[in-house]
């Protein structure tokens, strides 16, 4: 199950369970804008393809909640100077 972490791992944006973000398959999670700005439209951290990360539905969320880590990527950090 997807942990939909709760920001961008960018810029820190606090992005909620139905906010438009993108995952690789390591469910590396970005906002739209920071998306926007990597070369090849591609995950900073492992390279890989960035899909649309699902919504999960709001009546599932009390059993299966979103994650409450947040997590920071030095290298996409770098990367944006």
């Amino acid at each position: 199950m997807l942990e939909l972490r709760p920001n961008c791992e960018c810029c820190d944006r606090h992005l909620p369970h139905d906010a438009a973000a993108w995952i690789c398959t390591f469910e590396c999670t970005w906002c739209s804008e920071c998306v926007e700005r990597f070369p090849g439209d591609r995950c900073p951290n492992c390279g890989g393809n960035l899909e649309r990360r699902p919504i999960r539905p709001a009546h599932l969320l009390s059993e299966h909640p979103a994650s409450a880590n947040r997590v920071v990527s030095a290298s996409c950090q770098e990367m944006m100077r």
